[in-house]
């Protein structure tokens, strides 16, 4: 006997259920035995992002509960895109899109099992779409949408006066394809996506009782969004991608770390596994002790982890406590303080014989207006160099004193820091 509730009761609280068709009905499948279900990933970029995170999270809780994911890659439906609200999709080059199918399936495998009862599937719709001709895709799927319908999407309505491709116009037909073809093929009974999905996944779910008589369900995960209505997943430099080679694991732990205290407990809720008792502690602590940033710790931790894993969190939340004077600069793994010192914006010198003084290195990375601030700042104690306050304005650092590929640190204060490289 366990105590762990029920999947769908689970992903209610979590609010991961923003649609879905008949949950007494999905309830009453997933209690006879482990359901098989599908979400799908198109190729449009080299690396999945935050979006992409909540459809891996959502699909890795349903595999512990025992049911069995199928996880689509989308080698045909990348190469059309799905419809934007304003204008039509690039069009990437065939290579392209394959390069990156291969590069998404590498980067969804660690998330989920591929062994045991529940042992996932990675498929790719281009297997059965390439072989289907034009004439019996429009007789045996185009028949079964009345454009009407498909008119009535919200995404479509918006580009119609501005315009849209019969070829992004048709995309909910392809998605729907991909449902009936694995509900044949392997009993997938249900697929779930963003909220942003829905028209694609109910096409799907209608397909299969129009095409095979079947019943089929489906939910949408919400759009995730900042505290004022505008889109999450952008950081400064773009994308919130879960490749490190495209955002620093530094810098995806500081996205976290950084969100504001009115989303914490939903982002909590979505994209960790902390059971429900100790996210409302957490939950309790954001709003009683705002300033000590627990919710926001706990966030960047878990889902930092997850992704990147638990040594490299350790690594980054070193760095994080060393840069603010809480740990010892020159234990830090080299490629993890170039991550964080490159994020914060510092400056870069060419070397020189002897190096700048203390003063010249707060005004250059930018902590001090002026030299007449930076002695300022010197001589009321809040200078520091690697952590090491500074009482001479005039001191110099040596070569000793660089850090992994030539870095120094500066602080000024308690709270502001940044790195100057010395090339």
């Amino acid at each position: 006997m366990t105590d762990r509730p029920h999947i769908l009761d689970d992903l209610q609280w979590r609010g991961l259920l923003a649609h879905a068709t008949d949950l007494d009905a999905l309830r009453a499948e997933m209690d006879e035995g482990p359901l098989r279900f599908y979400v799908g990933f198109d190729p449009t970029a080299p690396s999945l992002h935050m979006g992409n995170l909540l459809q891996i999270v959502t699909a890795r809780r349903l595999q512990e509960a025992g049911h069995v994911p199928f996880v689509l890659v989308g080698g045909a439906t990348g190469l059309i895109g799905d419809p934007r609200e304003s204008g039509e999709r690039t069009m990437n080059p065939v290579d392209t899109v394959r390069e990156w199918v291969a590069r998404v399936r590498r980067q969804i495998e660690p998330f989920l099992s591929f062994e045991g009862d529940s042992a996932a599937t990675m498929v790719d719709n281009y297997d059965w779409t390439s072989r289907m001709s034009a004439i019996d895709f429009l007789r045996d799927i185009g028949k079964h949408f009345p454009v009407n319908r498909m008119l009535a999407r919200e995404v479509v309505r918006a580009r119609l006066e501005s315009g849209i491709s019969y070829t992004e116009f048709s995309y909910v037909l392809l998605q729907s394809l991909d449902f009936l073809e694995l509900y044949r093929t392997h009993d997938v009974r249900l697929q779930f996506g963003g909220s942003d999905q829905w028209g694609n996944l109910t096409g799907g779910v209608e397909l299969i009782r129009r095409a095979a008589g079947g019943r089929a369900h489906a939910f949408a995960t919400p759009l995730v969004t900042r505290a004022d209505g505008t889109k999450y997943g952008k950081s400064e430099g773009g994308a919130l991608w879960l490749d490190p080679e495209m955002l620093s694991p530094y810098a995806f732990y500081q996205f976290w770390l950084n969100v504001e205290d009115e989303k914490v407990g939903e982002l909590l809720r979505l994209f960790t596994f902390l059971p429900s008792e100790d996210i409302e502690v957490l939950e309790r602590q954001t709003d009683e002790k705002p300033f000590l940033r627990a919710g926001q710790r706990a966030l960047a931790r878990e889902v930092t982890a997850f992704v990147h894993g638990a040594d490299e969190t350790t690594r980054i939340e070193a760095a994080s406590a060393a840069l603010f004077g809480g740990g010892d600069l020159q234990a830090l793994d080299p490629v993890t303080l170039d991550a964080a010192l490159r994020e914060t914006g510092g400056a870069e010198l060419a070397a020189s014989e002897p190096l700048p003084t203390v003063v010249d290195l707060l005004v250059s990375s930018g902590l001090s207006p002026s030299r007449g601030a930076a002695r300022r700042t010197v001589a009321e104690g809040g200078a520091y160099l690697n952590n090491e306050r500074v009482s001479d304005p005039e001191q110099r650092p040596t070569g000793g004193d660089l850090l992994g590929d030539g870095w120094l640190v500066l602080r000024r204060g308690k709270k502001s820091f940044a790195g100057v490289r010395l090339g």
